[in-house]
């Protein structure tokens, strides 16, 4: 697998967007948040994501950018974790709630955790019965 984030695998529609906040479910791991819905979208990846950074926490762009391209680096790096687990494709967004910018190194940690809580929580659904 590539270890790229490509322009299909990035959540670009307003629709999708919208769906998901309304019908999402959501895991955190402080300071990263994850909405996340599982649906169908146009791309041959399994899922879509996109990255958030509010401006009430961080007023300047430099330091919001800095944190999207540090969490775009972070994901991209494991996304394989969760392309071999997730069986339904998936949309969803990664907001970072925090007040304080951390390392790359803690960050990176603080991914995987997110990414592992996602897993648990999509395959929570699928082992449901049926009634």
């Amino acid at each position: 697998m590539k270890l790229t984030l490509g322009k299909q695998e990035r959540l670009k529609s307003r629709k999708l967007i919208e769906k998901l906040f309304l019908d999402g479910k959501s895991v955190k791991n402080f300071p990263l948040r994850m909405v996340f819905l599982q649906t169908s979208h146009t791309s041959l990846f399994p899922i879509q994501a996109a990255f958030s950074v509010p401006k009430r926490n961080f007023k300047r762009a430099v330091d919001r950018n800095r944190i999207k391209r540090l969490l775009r680096e972070t994901y991209r790096l494991q996304k394989e974790i969760v392309y071999s687990k997730v069986e339904k494709p998936t949309i969803c967004m990664i907001s970072y709630i925090g007040k304080e910018e951390l390392s790359y190194e803690i960050l990176f940690s603080k991914m995987t955790h997110l990414l592992n809580l996602l897993i648990k929580e999509t395959t929570k659904n699928d082992e449901k019965p049926h009634i």
